[in-house]
């Protein structure tokens, strides 16, 4: 008996002790971690994030065994109703009181949702909400797991400014979804420059016919370029009826965002609606790098998805199914980062009423916060990359761009901040995209607008009228044709705007209006024309309409194609000079003094190589510096009558007076210019001088020279409208006025006739020219644009709408003109050759330059520099010759008498001997001197004097006889000698 009892004994507890290891095992192990998840499960996200969370879920546990809190996800299905998605956050948060929810699916939805996890302090975590209008910023318990509608922006706009158009039509869905994108697009694209002219809203609750009557009206624009904004659902109808409206023709351009695109691998039936209805489209969408791992995930997300849903035709995953596995895994992460705290999860709620509603039920979580801050520093290698979130949402580096050719999707490029477009992720060459298969199957880019279909032509208006007789025909005109019983436009303006129409590459219909006033006749003030443009009454002006500031505020023009600036007209007079020293003008100061210091100059010279043996430089000191001077100054007139026995004085003189021949024939033709040439001066040389004249001024009626001389300080009462050329002489003329001041154009046609009589002066203010005008958006003026009233006149032929795409093309159509040949002959052919004239366009200018030594130093320099080197060569040879009587006149003296005595050996004098004194009275003291000597003495020194003298004669050529140095020096007495001696 006993053995039984102890066996149920054993078996008892081993029992006992079981249960004991299961309440042990249950009470330690991972807690339940509530999270909820809001699809609408019958859409095609719905079913593949719904099972994308599942295989996360699993995943992330098989890799992380020991997580010490377990997910267990709730699907609820929000039908895709707005309300239907807030009672399941409503029963997630009350009934199962979740640590999280994930979604809701759409943008529409996620704002209520948002509130209530706000309210209960319970993060809400969206893949698939991509609008801006709800962000973390707003809502801090939202987090998007996804890529920001805002932040794909930047790169349709480098799309638009890659392609070079200038407008865009959003098309976009009405919904919260649609309408919070449209503020940040339209920023975007201003600041590349393109205008958004008219916003398309179409809703799902639209009918097709309604849908189809707003892109019919937006065919009747010029733009061709479109971004589509709107869901799945409504592209479903939407691009069926822009087919239908051949809308998706040659020539259209359609960039869909990211909320479409990244559905383009999920689309049901995907070949035939993308080949059909989405042929040449361009998407853009966050780029998710195609890893090994995500290619062996899709591989088993397929399996499942197909195991559920066997008749699809979806093979891929997209990225939101891509962000809902990562977000899965954040909020996984975050609840193990969470530990313990998990499992105390609980929530405060407020003392309710049986009676009290699910709203005023709802707890606060408290460990909602934490697991907040853990979701948001969440990182880890994800599906889709490095996962890290940035201020609450998904950072995504870089974009793809896809195109839609035949069915199939091409990748053309990216998108980087950093980089811009490029053909290759890793690319640096901005702008560079492969190649795109655009609506229509073309291969040229659309140039982004079309005339549009049934619309009429182009309202082209024309200052003037058939009954009026212009101020400037040669610029435009009008005139009525009784054989077609149609008004002509002719003149300059009209040539270069048709040459430039025919340059375009796609034809432009336009017909002439004549501008009309108030009053119903032709003309009238140019300012009233052009706000007919802007306010949409005419499409465009051709005209000689200048580009002023103000006007540049609310119209377009083209570039200018005339020279700009307003200058003034003033008649000629007599320009004769009556100054008495005008003789004096043709030469500078510094040649002047110049040429007088180089005639002293090479008079010295001469005077130097010819005084000792030319008798006619001889005599006292005043007569040797009179014929020096008088040698010198008559070479100006070649009138020197003095015979120059030395080659070296010779040669000195040939050289200066080839100098001075030079320097006469320049100040004969100088002096001549002034005397005769410059015959006529204008009245007034500068506007200054006008300005304080007080006389009366010119100006072109209608013309906004007016308000430019106004604004300069000019009295209304002195300021004469005339309408013509013929009225311009006829005012100068009879002295009605002083000056025309008018822009250059016209100036140059008056003066093509009046050339002889008057001439411009020196510009006042620099314009930009004619244009053509179109209308602006932006009708206020400034404070700057009406004190610039003068900044423009240069030939702005056209002008146009604000935001016209005519504008560029037709500036790029007048670039091309003016580099050719065309435009030179429209300008003969108006204006004829405008070089006839010697005076026509010149600027007024002072006397004729008068000439200075800088024109002349090469020949200054050949003269000094022969000088020199006779003087050089003569001295050199001086010395040689005379060397023992320098020896003894330098010996035993001091350096006064010693520079003394050479200067009178020198001059061929012996000691004691008077400077200047004649060489006559030299001989005779000799001879004085030398009378108590022997006859043989005598001959000895006479023979000595022969031979010396007729040695100086052989080097010199002269041929009279005279005394040499050495014999001059021993009749001198010499240094310790009594002169009694002598």
């Amino acid at each position: 008996m006993k053995t039984p009892t102890l066996s149920y004994r054993c078996l008892a507890g081993f029992l006992l002790l079981f249960s004991f290891l299961r309440f042990l095992s249950a009470a330690h192990g991972p807690s339940e971690f509530k999270v909820g998840l809001i699809l609408d499960m019958n859409s095609t996200v719905g079913k593949v994030c719904r099972i994308v969370a599942g295989m996360a879920h699993d995943d992330f546990y098989a890799a992380h065994p020991a997580s010490s809190a377990r997910l267990r996800l709730l699907p609820r299905d929000s039908h895709r109703d707005v309300l239907d998605a807030a009672a399941a956050a409503m029963d997630l948060l009350v009934n199962e009181e979740v640590h999280a929810i994930l979604g809701p699916q759409t943008s529409v939805e996620s704002p209520f949702v948002a509130d209530l996890g706000e309210y209960a302090n319970v993060p809400v975590v969206s893949f698939s909400a991509t609008s801006p209008a709800v962000s973390p910023s707003c809502n801090p318990f939202f987090v998007r797991a996804a890529a920001s509608d805002a932040a794909q922006v930047a790169a349709i706009a480098a799309l638009v400014q890659a392609f070079a158009w200038t407008s865009v039509v959003p098309v976009y869905e009405d919904s919260d979804y649609g309408t919070a994108l449209l503020p940040v697009l339209a920023d975007a694209l201003d600041a590349v420059g393109a205008a958004v002219p008219y916003r398309c809203a179409v809703s799902l609750a639209d009918s097709d016919d309604r849908i189809s009557a707003e892109l019919y009206r937006l065919k009747t624009l010029q733009t061709r370029v479109f971004v589509a904004h709107v869901t799945l659902r409504l592209a479903r109808r939407l691009f069926p009826l822009v087919r239908q409206a051949e809308m998706m023709a040659k020539g259209s351009v359609w960039i869909v965002t990211e909320g479409l695109t990244s559905q383009f691998a999920t689309i049901v039936d995907s070949q035939h609606f993308l080949a059909e209805f989405l042929q040449g489209v361009i998407g853009v969408k966050p780029y998710v790098p195609w890893s090994p791992r995500l290619r062996r995930f899709n591989r088993r997300w397929r399996r499942e998805f197909l195991r559920e849903n066997h008749e699809s035709d979806i093979t891929e995953l997209n990225n939101f199914g891509i962000w809902a596995y990562d977000a899965v895994w954040a909020v996984a992460a975050a609840a193990n980062r969470l530990g313990p705290a998990a499992a105390s999860h609980d929530f405060r709620r407020p003392n309710t009423t049986p009676s009290s509603t699910d709203f005023s039920r709802m707890g606060v979580s408290s460990t909602g916060p934490k697991l907040l801050n853990f979701i948001k520093t969440a990182e880890f290698e994800g599906l889709a990359g490095r996962f890290r979130l940035h201020d609450g949402e998904l950072a995504v580096a870089a974009y793809q761009i896809v195109n839609v050719d035949g069915g199939s999707v091409r990748e053309i490029g990216f998108w980087t901040e950093k980089h811009g477009l490029s053909s290759d992720l890793n690319s640096t060459a901005g702008n560079k995209l492969r190649p795109v298969i655009w609506p229509g199957y073309s291969t040229s880019v659309p140039r982004g607008w079309e005339t549009p279909t049934g619309g009429r032509r182009l309202q082209v208006v024309v200052p003037g009228s058939p009954n009026q007789t212009l101020q400037f025909q040669s610029f435009v005109s009008m005139k009525y044709d009784s054989e077609t019983n149609q008004t002509r436009a002719s003149g300059f303006v009209i040539d270069v705007f048709e040459a430039a129409v025919r340059r375009l590459p796609y034809a432009l219909p336009f017909d002439y209006i004549p501008y009309r006033n108030a009053n119903g006749s032709g003309g009238g003030d140019y300012n009233a024309l052009v706000k007919l443009v802007a306010d949409q009454v005419y499409d465009a002006v051709v005209g000689d309409v200048s580009i002023t500031a103000n006007r540049s505020l609310i119209v377009d023009f083209t570039l200018p194609f005339t020279v700009s600036g307003v200058s003034m007209v003033v008649p000629l007079r007599d320009g004769h000079s009556s100054t008495a020293w005008i003789f004096h003008k043709p030469l500078t100061a510094d040649l002047w003094l110049t040429s007088v210091v180089f005639f002293i100059f090479t008079g010295a010279v001469v005077w130097i190589l010819e005084h000792r043996t030319n008798e006619e430089f001889q005599g006292t000191a005043g007569q040797q510096m009179g014929i020096t001077f008088y040698f010198a100054f008559s070479t100006l007139v070649f009138a020197h009558r003095e015979n120059l026995t030395s080659n070296l004085s010779r040669m000195v003189v040939i050289i200066w007076v080839f100098v001075v021949l030079i320097l006469q024939s320049s100040y004969t033709a100088s002096l001549t210019s002034m005397l005769t040439v410059q015959k006529l001066n204008p009245t007034l040389s500068s506007f200054e001088e006008l300005n304080k004249t007080g006389l009366r001024i010119g100006y072109l009626n209608n013309s906004f020279t007016k308000g430019l001389l106004l604004h300069l300080g000019f009295q209304e009462s002195r300021l004469r409208p005339f309408r013509s050329p013929e009225q311009y002489h006829q005012a100068l003329a009879d002295g009605s006025v002083a000056a025309i001041v008018d822009e250059v154009p016209y100036l140059r046609v008056f003066l093509r006739d009046y050339c002889n009589n008057y001439s411009m002066a020196e510009q006042i203010y620099k314009t930009s020219g004619f244009g053509f005008v179109s209308p602006s958006a932006r009708r206020g003026r400034s404070k700057v644009g009406e004190k610039m009233l003068m900044s423009v006149f240069c030939g702005a032929l056209q002008v146009f709408r604000k935001g016209s795409p005519l504008v560029a093309d037709l500036s790029r159509a007048i670039l091309n003109l003016t580099e050719g040949n065309e435009m030179t002959e429209i300008e003969r052919k108006w204006f004829g050759d405008q070089t006839t004239c010697p005076n026509q366009g010149s600027v007024l200018s002072p006397d004729t330059r008068s000439l200075n030594a800088k024109s002349f130093w090469g020949l200054f320099l050949i003269t000094g520099a022969v000088s020199l080197l006779c003087c050089l060569f003569y001295s050199l040879r001086s010395v040689y010759r005379d060397r023992l009587s320098l020896t003894g006149v330098v010996s035993g003296r001091s350096f006064g008498r010693r520079l003394l005595s050479i200067a009178r050996l020198f001059d061929g004098q012996g000691n004691g001997d008077p400077p200047g004194a004649p060489r006559s009275g030299k001989r005779m003291e000799i001879g004085a001197a030398t009378a108590g000597a022997s006859p043989s003495s005598l001959q000895s020194s006479s023979d000595q004097e022969s031979r010396t003298s007729t040695s100086d004669d052989s080097f010199t050529g002269s041929s009279s006889p005279e005394l040499g140095i050495s014999q001059i020096h021993e009749a001198m007495p010499h240094p310790g000698e009594p002169e009694e001696n002598h």
